[in-house]
């Protein structure tokens, strides 16, 4: 017995001092030795040695051989206590084992090729080091902090952590209270930056403010009222026009009376305002935060300004929007929401329907802006509080602090969600069985959402040196540095998400929501049934839970998958790479426009956190105005809080022309660079940046024009 074959099936010379340290390191872990413990010790390690020369006198033996017989001595021995404390030992290090292993193999197949879990991450190397990170990072909570029955439930794919590799380290997403910032001034670690003397310097700033919180949090950013807020600096700019002009003439000795004066000043400031919010939109496609890896996940509402500056900040922003970026190619940020409210801009007579007019012009050509609706019944209750969304569909307004119940400065802590289907293919028809199931999941997901928040509560503001440095997060003002943060995200959501609803409703029923009306109103009957234990939770814990209707951009396969390993391919369930997003009607579905609308619209008042609906067009609407704004309006009418027209957007990257998705090449200059851009969940990509589930996903959508 002179060498031991390790775990690497390297052979290295045999120790046999290493045996009576394991068994010593076992007692120690029960209370250590009763008696005399060398003498203890000796003996079971020369029981040992004799079984190994026993068994393997003529073979050689590995780690694992010698290990399963110090477990043996233990018990035979007597010392059963220590044996299992020498199991569960080994078991953790197998444990360990296995997860670096698994890293090993997710580094290096990330070193082939960027995955496409985001499809807003590029694959360049600093994505690639990203990546990397994450990946060690989701391999330390999953077998470092999680809980094992939380663990166990992420992993066989009952529950889903989203962004786990941030899991303990930062928070989801904020609308950001820009207003504030740029007249308070602010600092991003490198000096103080004054509140901006004209629109240029404005729009710069809010594009930097945007991409400084990105590098603190692993969501959206979002600006809730940019009208409102960019306002004043027109105003500013206008006053700084005058007086150059003013100053000019004088210096030149001319004289012009006060309208020419005011029409000259407009004209200025309006090609400032433009020129800003172009450099605006191309500052947020092409500078990049997260070490290098993405462009900010970012995110405008507008519309409701009716002041001269918030309308010139609104028609400048949808006029450089439609414009385009170099060779005309449609912006892939910011995701553009298009506020809508009566007696703001949604009548003929508002003042801002002129406004509504051009931003349906816009999003006939560019996808963007999609709308919100302000008058929905859950949106309007806030009274002058306007709602506003973020990224693929999130919403921050209610609050269980009554006082703080507004949206700047509030956003996402964290969301987990819940695989609906997986309850409906147990329950079978058995309802009763399934809200059993049911309530036992939402229990998993709020006590996930409990251990999660209990380490982000922790954090101190100087593990987020802008976000809560700068106060930007609702009542962190007067925190100091060392501070935890627990004051100002109590004020933000915690939030249960769902998959599924259509292939759940298949299993327990026979048809999705979009067959029968009695399934529909069993998934209605689900998803308020969610939203009340939400609500319940909500009461219980002092914290602000909500229900939302999961974007579900990587989720979608990966519960799928999982799903028919362990059920196999049933149809209409789990014979698809990907499960419907959330409350949706399946995308093959042939039904109209506004069948799909009347559906979808009434889940939208349960999804509290989040909610959005589309219908797909077979081509870009063109001037088509008439029809896209009969579509809008029905999404009000089914009291949607949230919703856009998709249609594919090809563009060609040589010459910049449209239209071409049943091309292979160019029909204008013959090139074969096109860009396929398409919505993915929420917000634009590109169809090479798809993953797998959700390119099969896309294939499959059906018009809803007829």
């Amino acid at each position: 017995m002179q060498s031991i074959v390790k775990r690497d099936n390297v052979e290295v010379p045999f120790d046999t001092g290493k045996i009576a340290a394991c068994i010593d390191k076992a007692f120690e872990a029960t209370g250590g030795y009763v008696g005399d413990g060398k003498r203890v010790s000796f003996e079971l390690t020369l029981k040992v040695l004799n079984k190994l020369e026993e068994q393997f006198a003529d073979t050689s033996f590995t780690v694992e051989n010698v290990q399963d017989l110090v477990e043996n001595v233990l018990i035979e021995g007597g010392y059963t206590k220590v044996a299992k404390a020498y199991i569960l030992y080994r078991q953790k290090r197998t444990a360990i084992r296995e997860a670096r292993s698994e890293l090993m193999d997710a580094v290096a197949e990330i070193v082939r090729e960027t995955n496409r879990d985001n499809a807003n991450v590029g694959n360049s190397p600093s994505a690639k080091v990203l990546q990397i990170s994450e990946a060690a990072s989701k391999s330390y909570y999953l077998n470092r902090v999680l809980p094992a029955e939380e663990r166990t439930s992420h992993l066989n794919g009952d529950i889903y952590i989203q962004d786990l590799s941030w899991y303990g380290k930062t928070l989801t997403c904020l609308q950001i209270p820009l207003g504030r910032l740029l007249k308070n001034g602010f600092n991003n670690g490198h000096g103080s930056i004054r509140s901006p003397k004209n629109i240029r310097s404005a729009g710069a700033l809010a594009a930097i403010i945007l991409q400084s919180n990105q590098n603190d949090m692993h969501g959206g950013q979002s600006y809730a009222s940019f009208d409102k807020d960019m306002a004043p600096y027109v105003e500013i700019e206008r006053k700084r026009q005058e007086k150059n002009l003013r100053e000019n003439l004088d210096t030149l000795g001319v004289t012009a009376n006060e309208d020419e004066i005011k029409t000259l000043v407009d004209k200025h400031t309006y090609h400032e305002t433009f020129q800003a919010m172009e450099a605006f939109i191309y500052n947020l496609n092409t500078m990049h935060s997260r070490a290098g890896a993405q462009v900010p996940f970012s995110s405008i509402n507008l519309g409701t300004d009716t002041t001269p500056g918030g309308r010139m900040i609104i028609k400048c922003f949808l006029e450089a929007y439609e414009k385009g970026l170099g060779k005309g190619e449609t912006p892939i940020f910011p995701n553009l929401i298009f506020k809508l409210k009566y007696g703001i801009n949604f009548d003929v007579d508002d003042p801002n329907y002129d406004l509504f007019q051009i931003a349906m012009r816009v999003a006939c050509k560019r996808l963007f802006p999609t709308f919100s609706f302000l008058d929905a019944s859950f949106n309007s209750c806030f009274g002058d509080e306007e709602v506003a969304y973020m990224g693929c569909r999130t919403r921050v307004i209610g609050n269980v602090d009554k006082d703080s119940e507004v949206t700047d400065g509030r956003g996402n802590l964290s969301f987990t969600s819940i695989n609906l289907v997986r309850l409906g293919i147990r329950a079978g028809n058995d309802i009763g069985k399934f809200y059993r199931l049911l309530d036992e999941t939402m229990e998993k997901a709020v006590k996930q959402l409990l251990t999660r928040y209990n380490l982000q509560k922790n954090l101190r503001v100087l593990d987020f040196p802008f976000l809560m440095g700068q106060h930007l997060y609702h009542d962190s003002e007067g925190l100091k540095q060392t501070d935890t943060i627990e004051k100002a995200i109590k004020h933000g959501t915690l939030s249960i998400g769902f998959i599924g609803l259509a292939e759940c409703l298949v299993a327990l029923t026979g048809n999705h929501h979009g067959e029968n009306a009695g399934s529909q109103a069993q998934g209605i009957s689900i998803v308020s049934y969610m939203r009340r234990i939400c609500d319940e939770a909500s009461l219980k814990y002092g914290l602000n839970f909500s229900l939302l209707a999961t974007p579900a951009e990587q989720l979608s396969g990966k519960f799928t998958a999982l799903d028919v390993e362990k059920y196999g391919s049933l149809p209409g369930i789990t014979d698809k790479k990907w499960y419907t997003n959330s409350f949706h009607v399946p995308v093959e579905c042939k039904i109209t426009a506004l069948e799909k609308i009347a559906i979808e619209g009434v889940y939208h008042q349960y999804c509290n956190a989040g909610h959005i609906s589309y219908v797909e067009f077979a081509s870009a609407p063109g001037q088509n105005i008439e029809a896209f704004e009969n579509v809008i309006r029905a999404m009000a009418e089914a009291d949607m809080g949230y919703g856009a027209v998709n249609f594919p957007l090809d563009i060609c990257r040589e010459c910049g022309k449209q239209g071409l998705h049943n091309e292979e090449k160019c029909t204008g200059c013959g090139s074969t660079d096109i860009s396929r851009v398409r919505r993915i969940t929420g917000y634009l990509s590109t169809l090479d940046r798809f993953n797998d589930s959700k390119l099969a996903e896309e294939h499959n959508r059906v018009n809803h024009e007829e």
